[in-house]
């Protein structure tokens, strides 16, 4: 078990990889915008990888026969 499993079944819907994506960089921009530049650093980094891992290297493929849905 992973610490932050991005290729979860959980992150199959495209709205969910949206949101997490978001609400990552969402929060980078509160950190900027609030004087941490380590937080906001280290959110932007979190965007960065999930914008990467859910949008570039994600395969539906590879999770449909573990669908819920």
């Amino acid at each position: 078990m992973k610490l932050f499993d991005l290729h979860h079944p959980f992150f199959l819907p495209l709205w969910r990889r949206v949101a997490t994506f978001a609400v990552a960089g969402g929060w980078a921009i509160v950190e900027v915008l609030g004087g941490s530049p380590g937080w906001a650093a280290l959110f932007a980094a979190l965007a960065l990888y999930c914008g990467y891992q859910f949008f570039v290297a994600f395969n539906p493929e590879d999770h449909k026969d573990q669908s819920d849905d």
